[in-house]
């Protein structure tokens, strides 16, 4: 059994500070460092599974001492709007009310140990909401002028010809690309491309030692560590989505054994005085740079880098920009203000339904693709029409006050998503996790309740029948994971640093594209959160695991039951669940059960 923390409640006050007769010295030295750790701060310098079921019951064979947390201050100021912003809360009694979990999570927000990303995800909700409101009283008044104006905001395609900037107005989401036609100066050393958004992504191409490097900055973690191409190192037989971090044609460039440029820049792909055009896109797994047609580059995606969060594009040094401009950019499915919406993608009613299972969906605000791909496919499973499954998309706010605006129209249309209070950041998705066992406790009562993401396909039909055959109570099913250890390369997306997990592996988890607890368990989270007996874990799949060894050792025997027809990574037939499925995928996947009635894939 993990070993509790004792947590004290954080009690809020506002402290009003005094200016005090300091000597005029000490004031010019505070304000003058004040000025230099500003000026520091990069973003200041930038200018320009076969079918088989395996049942296992695991006893937990250790107690794991809580590793010291620092305390992360919310503001009081931030939450008290949040939670007290009427103006755009639905009436309580609608189950259509996209804000249902939304005030029973401020004390799961109001803890000492809180995640390090909650204060800047509550701040940055609380100037979102502000801006959603204002938007929604413009609309109001303008009766419906500035909902056409706010939709044309979030374009498929923008360009900036001639200009060292190219903003996005929506983010991008994944298959999204930025394409750059230029000439590299005669006599630069370099130039840079960033993506910039709530960290800065820097594609840095060095021309007197011929090399590309990419790097990230976030205010958390500083500049990570960097990737260079040619590769030397541990970073040489790193792939991500099946293509290496550097072309094999690039990396045979070997400066010790010649000190002929031009040699040097036989297999470079990019010349001084050459023109060139160069497509950045972003995978499911990281950015892909091909230059001419070759890929020569990848990056793996990194905490508060993903493609969502990037909101311009900046290029600078020894380049001539010819052109550039971002395509396949996210846009709503539907034009949800103006057309009439088919009544069967809309949520049915749930009163008088008793609830099997409550699928939690986790979104993030520009997959507008991905969700109406969803809701055309396998949530129009007749469980799922008929109330007896009901499925809810859980948002985090958007930084885009227009994304924002879009998805507060889909909400209210669809009536299906579950806005969270906090800007969507990949380190606070525990907390969607405790929203959603608040959804399925205390506001839809579910016999089960199943997390999946936007990206994924579930078979609806073949979890009712395999959960018809278990237990109500004490149960974890899923692609479950026995023996697994913490990510310690920091940078990485899902690095665990000793004191956050000091252990060398982690309790059994369920890997978190889809899995499904039961009510008890999900009332044990809730409850053990609430009083402060669970830690928070920013892994949220491996902390469902963490929370699920804490009461299969003091309440009750826990069954682990492991499908491999959950798959993780991509598809293979006879599945219950695939992953890294897009729109078009998803759809494929849904034609064929309908025409095959069998699950065959579309790759």
């Amino acid at each position: 059994m993990m070993q509790s923390m004792t947590l004290f409640k954080l009690k809020f006050g506002l402290t009003s500070v005094r200016m005090r007769n300091w000597s005029v010295g000490i004031s010019v030295m505070i304000l003058t460092l004040i000025f230099i750790i500003l000026y520091e701060q990069p973003g200041h310098r930038l200018t320009n599974k076969n079918h088989t079921v395996d049942e296992f019951d695991v006893e937990g064979e250790s107690r794991v001492q809580e590793p010291a947390k620092k305390p992360h201050l919310i503001s009081l100021e931030d939450l008290d709007y949040l939670f007290s912003n009427n103006s755009v809360y639905y009436k309580e009694e609608d189950e259509t009310n996209g804000f249902l979990v939304w005030s029973l999570m401020r004390p799961f927000l109001e803890r000492l140990d809180a995640l390090p990303e909650t204060g800047q995800g509550i701040e940055e909700a609380a100037l979102a909401m502000k801006g959603l409101v204002s938007l929604i009283n413009k609309e109001k008044r303008a009766s419906g002028m500035v909902s056409m104006k706010a939709r044309r905001a979030c374009p498929d395609f923008v360009n900036a010809d001639l200009s060292n900037v190219l903003e996005l107005p929506c983010g991008l989401s994944e298959d999204s690309s930025i394409t750059f036609a230029g000439v590299p100066d005669e006599h630069s050393t370099s130039f840079q491309i960033h993506l910039v958004g709530s960290g800065i992504l820097r594609y840095d191409v060095n021309f007197s030692k011929p090399s590309i490097v990419q790097n990230t900055w976030t205010e958390k973690l500083g500049w990570g560590n960097e990737v260079r191409c040619p590769s030397h190192g541990s970073f040489k037989n790193q792939i991500v989505d099946e293509l290496p971090l550097c072309n094999e044609q690039t990396s045979r460039i070997t400066l010790e054994e010649s000190s002929n440029e031009d040699a040097m820049m036989d297999d470079f792909p990019f010349l001084r005085g050459n023109p060139f055009t160069a497509t950045l896109w972003f995978g499911l797994q990281g950015f892909h740079m091909t230059v001419n047609g070759r890929h020569e580059t990848s990056f793996p995606y990194r905490e508060k880098l993903e493609p969502w969060l990037v909101s311009a594009v900046k290029v600078s040094g020894g380049l001539k920009l010819l052109s550039v401009s971002a395509t396949r950019l996210p846009v709503p499915g539907e034009h949800h203000a103006s057309l009439a919406i088919e009544e069967k993608l809309k949520a049915p009613s749930l009163s008088g339904t008793r609830i099997t299972l409550l699928v939690g969906v986790f979104s993030t605000g520009n997959n507008f693709k991905r969700r109406m791909a969803l809701r055309r496919s396998w949530m129009q499973y007749e469980a799922v029409r008929s109330g007896k499954v009901a499925v809810r998309f859980l948002i985090g706010l958007h930084t885009n006050e227009q994304v924002n605006l879009e998805m507060w129209r889909e909400a209210k249309t669809y009536g299906d998503i579950q806005f969270m209070p906090f800007v969507d950041y990949y380190g606070l998705l525990s907390l969607k996790t405790v929203a959603l066992c608040i959804l399925g406790t205390k506001v839809i009562q579910a016999k089960y309740i199943m997390k999946t993401d936007d990206d994924a396909f579930v078979r609806i039909d073949e979890l009712l029948l395999n959960l018809k055959d278990n237990p109500s109570s004490a149960l974890l099913y899923g692609l479950i994971s026995f023996d697994s250890s913490p990510d310690r390369e920091q940078g990485s997306k899902w690095y665990i640093h000793k004191e956050e997990w000091p252990l060398d592996s982690y309790p059994p988890w369920a890997h978190g594209p889809g899995y499904i607890i039961s009510q008890d368990i999900a009332k044990f989270v809730v409850k053990g959160h609430r009083e402060r007996d669970l830690r928070l874990f920013k892994l949220e799949d491996v902390a469902m695991g963490i929370w699920i060894q804490q009461y299969n050792q003091t309440v009750k025997r826990v069954k682990y039951m492991n499908d491999k027809r959950f798959h993780n990574s991509g598809c293979k037939p006879n599945y219950i669940l695939v992953h890294y499925q897009t729109p078009r995928l998803v759809l494929c996947l849904w034609e064929k059960l309908q025409k095959e009635s069998q699950s065959v894939c579309c790759e």
